[in-house]
């Protein structure tokens, strides 16, 4: 009898560097109207700045004091908020929340709004979003909490994702510096113009920031249009598409861009591959590529992710749109129907869930969905007849069901740090769930990263979608508190086929049938509580 341990977190993940990002998006979605989205935006960053108080604010018990300040200022902002707004306001990203979504929450109660946000954008559990509603003075959370399941808020057609993984907090600076800096700036230019042994080309001048220098750091070279038919099929075989192509000012204005930016986001040699170049939505937009890194220039702004070397995977331009690999097959929507492409370019297709990640569209025998980063992930499905065989199972069109899977396990976890190539879903136990419970499935799935690694999380999908912590993808087992219809605490856990879940931990006396293990403690715990899978 072999046994694989694993413990049930009862405590908030460890906090990462989108910690800022995160707490930002929260305050957004969590504010009172409906006002533009700059203002809104501008408005919660420097809430979140503003609740700052040390280094203790990132970690653990602190970050969490932090996000219950953040939450009270969000819920009942300050006029004197909106005054001097100017340091936040130059620092919006390019990409802003889709408007729809801020609309339909203001229509809930303020107390509702937070425990929608907290439970279907932040992804927290009930009983997490309960604690917090009670930090905030919330009386009677769990009809709160109930009410925030039972609203239904339409996916907007044309939803932006908002990523907020590259926020950083705004430093406000006194203008005495800033005056000084600009003249000393001035001064400089005007040595450098008058000393210079010749004027600017008119090329040069139609570059926005007239940076030769820049431009010449990096040049685009796009790969012949049909490199892909007469040789390998990789990433530097797609050739360069889009309108803008030809319009050498604007390649000049997204190459200086990208060779200005700061630290690792900037390339490393003198050349980088040209993917599109075009109008993607009305705004121009280019498209580049240097090794594993993508850069997106529009006039808005620069941003450059790291994503995967796969030769097929479709490459996000924004707004629903993705650039595919000139050989691939006809895309399809999710309902069968073919999806139109122009310029290599599909026509917007978004995630049909609350959180933008999901499903997106068939290629050929694959599904693709958004789940983080700037390249489309391939998404595969298994019953609970699966049987893992040490071999990777090859990627296959999902069906029906699991789409309906996929939808909501997109929105389970919290927004990944890392940009994600493949995830696997495993449905390794579906039932009914105990004294009076609905039926419900425990997926175990797998997400792979375009640095290589590779992580497993599990998830209970009932009424409510419960995230139940760490999963090995080999030897699923899964543990998490779960409240029957008559209010009582149970404490559940599930495993594969030919395994036995075993608990040690303050649950009481517990039973195992079916390969559901259920025990009722006197009360609910909070000590960890330590799973084992046994074989059979």
């Amino acid at each position: 009898m072999t046994e694989d341990v694993i413990a049930s977190p009862e405590r908030e993940s460890p906090p990462t560097k989108s910690d800022y990002g995160n707490l930002v998006r929260m305050a957004y979605f969590v504010l009172p109207g409906r006002g533009k989205r700059v203002y809104r935006l501008a408005i919660a960053r420097r809430i979140v700045d503003g609740t700052a108080r040390g280094p203790r604010d990132r970690t653990g018990p602190g970050l969490a004091r932090r996000r219950t300040r953040v939450l009270r200022r969000a819920l009942r902002p300050s006029r004197r908020l909106q005054i001097g707004l100017g340091p936040w306001l130059r620092a919006l990203p390019a990409r802003l929340p889709d408007p729809a979504l801020t609309a339909a929450l203001a229509e809930l109660d303020p107390s509702v709004r937070v425990a929608y946000v907290l439970l279907r954008i932040e992804g927290l559990p009930k009983y997490a979003v309960r604690d917090q509603l009670r930090e905030l003075r919330v009386r009677d959370p769990w009809a709160v909490i109930d009410a925030a399941c039972a609203v239904a808020i339409p996916v907007p057609r044309r939803a932006e994702r908002f990523d907020p993984a590259h926020l950083r907090p705004v430093r406000t600076r006194s203008v005495l510096p800033l005056v000084t800096a600009a003249a000393l700036t001035a001064g400089l230019l005007g040595v450098l113009v008058h000393s210079g042994s010749g004027g600017l080309g008119a090329a040069d001048t139609a570059d926005s920031g007239g940076n030769r220098a820049a431009a010449r750091d990096l040049r685009l070279v796009p790969a012949a249009p049909s490199a892909w038919r007469s040789g390998a099929r990789t990433l530097d075989a797609w050739p360069a598409r889009g309108d803008l192509t030809g319009d050498r000012a604007f390649l000049r204005r997204a190459s200086a861009a990208w060779a200005e930016a700061k630290g690792d986001r900037r390339p490393r040699g003198g050349t980088a591959q040209l993917l599109f170049a075009g109008h993607a939505g009305g705004a121009p937009l280019a498209l580049m590529r240097h090794g594993d890194r993508i850069a997106r220039y529009t006039p808005a702004g620069l941003d450059v992710a790291t994503a995967s070397t796969d030769p097929s995977a479709p490459i996000a331009l924004g707004g629903g749109r993705y650039l595919l690999a000139p050989w691939a097959a006809a895309p399809r929507t999710l309902d069968g129907a073919a999806l139109a492409v122009r310029d290599g370019v599909v026509a917007p297709a978004l995630a049909r869930t609350p959180c933008g990640r999901g499903p997106l569209f068939h290629l050929g025998d694959r599904t693709y969905g958004d789940l983080g980063g700037a390249r489309a992930a391939v998404l595969t499905f298994h019953s609970p007849a699966y049987e893992p065989s040490g071999r990777p199972s090859p990627p296959a069109r999902l069906g029906p069901g699991a789409v309906r899977a996929w939808n909501r396990l997109g929105c389970v976890a919290p927004p990944r740090e890392r940009p994600v190539t493949a995830a696997m879903a495993w449905n390794f136990w579906s039932g009914t769930l105990p004294h009076g419970g609905p039926s419900a499935d425990w997926f175990c799935t797998r997400t792979a990263y375009a640095d290589g690694g590779a992580d497993g999380a599990s998830a209970l999908l009932a009424r409510t979608a419960y995230d139940t912590g760490a999963c090995d993808d080999r030897r699923p087992v899964s543990g998490t508190w779960w409240q029957a219809p008559s209010g009582r605490w149970y404490y559940l856990a599930a495993a594969g086929a030919g395994l036995v879940p075993r608990a040690r931990g303050p649950i009481g006396t517990s039973t195992v049938a079916h390969r559901l293990l259920v025990a009722r403690p006197d009360r609910r715990p909070g000590a960890p509580v330590v799973l084992t899978a046994a074989s059979r």
